[in-house]
């Protein structure tokens, strides 16, 4: 276990305070577990005030003990009650606020309506995108466990090449592939921001079931094991010539990097196998216009375009009907973070030191779902892929 070292928590809350400058905050609340892991390096409940400048004050409810042990922060102390906070900060010398900025995207109405009646005259503003675009950029410390959790997935892979079978059931290579995953340190936690995004550790289903849809915003779904949370492993049983989906997110103290691979017991038909094929050169298309500057809506666009001419309007990233506007996404404590490689992102260019999966997949109703997933750092000297496996079809036999 590796606690999120001071240097790095006082760089992202200055860069912050940055943000905040621009916008005329006079401070931030954070509450939200990912965003205030991200900034003290703990998620024990409280409230992290970050004010426009100055030291932030991390007020934590439960546990306070805990948070001083594992957050690197200088001002982390304990306190009950929402109605304590004006009084804290005025202890603490700092004046009262007037601009507020809050996770709007994420934070409950009621808490909401809470911090309204505590500041009753100060305007508040969504400070999601400010902490977005913090969080985007990645350090070298950042890069450095998202590369442990590439070897995570790795050993995933492996795995997979192992156990995959005919006769057994989605699930059974699931829970294989999770006992795998934990032994090699994954949390069993999945962070996406999205509303009513519940997730698992992945994607793990084969043939029919691959190109199943479901509520969430992927291009696949799977049946799951009951409506209450339908997606992912079922209890088909795998059968020959048919792909089985790998679809997987490492995560190693608490930065996560996606992997998508396609096995196969027996050779699958001609046109999965073709399908296979060219979502691979669209990766590799993608990896060669990709360059800092370059919009996510443009890049978009192109990946998008060159699928559409291969023949896959239809079924490109889901079923007809189905299909969502993306391609690929940011990733890092969140699977869900800037940039987003999608339909009308314009204004918003690529930066050296973003992190993102990129994940060119096609379904065929009643046939199975095929494609490839890696992640992604695009550096000052060019992009550069974190996950390794190898990208072939795995044929078993």
């Amino acid at each position: 276990m590796r606690l999120t070292p001071a240097a790095e928590l006082e760089y992202r809350c200055s860069k912050l305070q940055g943000y905040m400058e621009s916008e005329s905050l006079d401070a931030v609340i954070i509450v939200q577990n990912a965003d205030l892991f991200y900034f003290t390096g703990t998620v024990q409940s409280g409230n992290l005030y970050v004010p426009a400048s100055g030291q932030p004050l991390y007020m934590v409810r439960k546990d306070a003990g805990r948070a001083r042990m594992e957050s690197g922060l200088k001002e982390v102390i304990p306190f009950l009650s929402l109605k304590d906070i004006p009084k804290i900060l005025a202890d603490y010398g700092y004046s009262e606020p007037k601009r507020i900025g809050l996770e709007l995207d994420v934070l409950p109405v009621k808490i909401f309506e809470r911090y309204c009646a505590l500041y009753p005259g100060v305007v508040f503003s969504d400070a999601t995108p400010l902490i977005r675009k913090v969080r985007m950029i990645k350090s070298h410390y950042e890069i450095h466990l998202m590369k442990d959790a590439a070897d995570q997935v790795d050993l995933a892979y492996r795995r997979a090449r192992e156990i995959i079978a005919v006769g057994k059931s989605d699930l059974d290579v699931a829970a294989e592939i999770e006992y795998t995953l934990r032994k090699a340190g994954h949390q069993g936690l999945v962070r996406m921001r999205g509303f009513n995004t519940d997730i698992c550790y992945g994607q793990i289903f084969s043939g029919s079931d691959s190109a199943v849809p479901s509520y969430m915003d992927s291009p696949l779904g799977g049946m799951g094991l009951n409506p209450s949370f339908g997606q992912g492993a079922g209890l088909k049983r795998i059968e020959p010539n048919e792909p089985v989906i790998v679809d997987i997110a490492g995560c190693v103290d608490g930065y996560l990097t996606d992997q998508t691979r396609v096995f196969s017991v027996g050779a699958p038909s001609d046109l999965l196998r073709r399908a296979y094929d060219d979502m691979v050169r669209i990766q590799t298309l993608m990896i060669e216009v990709a360059r800092v500057g370059l919009s996510w809506g443009e890049l978009y666009r192109i990946c998008h375009k060159s699928a559409v001419e291969m023949g896959y309007v239809d079924s490109f990233m889901g079923a007809k009907g189905a299909q969502v506007s993306f391609i690929g996404h940011g990733i890092g404590v969140e699977i869900d973070e800037f940039p987003f490689i999608a339909r009308g992102y314009d204004q918003m260019t690529l930066e050296a030191g973003m992190t993102f999966a990129f994940e060119p997949k096609v379904v065929f109703p009643g046939e199975g779902a095929i494609g490839i997933e890696n992640t992604f750092y695009l550096s000052n000297a060019g992009l550069k892929r974190l996950t390794h496996s190898s990208d072939e079809l795995v044929i078993l036999s």
